[in-house]
């Protein structure tokens, strides 16, 4: 299970890798990881389980430590780093 989880960790990040390459702005796939996640702490998620996690944009069930260890995403902030590290210098970074 665990590598299950990792699997899906690491593919959260070919897709972000791969939409940045193919829509050429990864600051704006960023921001709007942001922006979904800031929606997703407004709107509660009135369907879903534990099971179904890895069909979403982001981690719908959030928690740190242990819970942390058995998500299929990997957190916001990770793929945002990554994500502005690919960017051009040049580009502007919005926060």
């Amino acid at each position: 299970m665990l590598i299950q989880m990792a699997i899906s960790r690491s593919r959260e990040f070919i897709a972000d890798e791969t939409a940045a390459r193919v829509s050429g702005n990864p600051l704006a796939l960023a921001q709007a990881l942001l922006k979904i996640e800031a929606w997703s702490r407004e709107v509660p998620l009135a369907a879903g389980t534990p099971a179904t996690a890895h069909l979403f944009i982001i981690n719908p069930f959030s928690g740190g430590g242990l819970v942390r260890l058995f998500s299929t995403h990997p957190s916001t902030q990770e793929r945002v780093e990554r994500l502005r590290a690919m960017a051009p210098s040049g580009m502007a970074v919005r926060a």
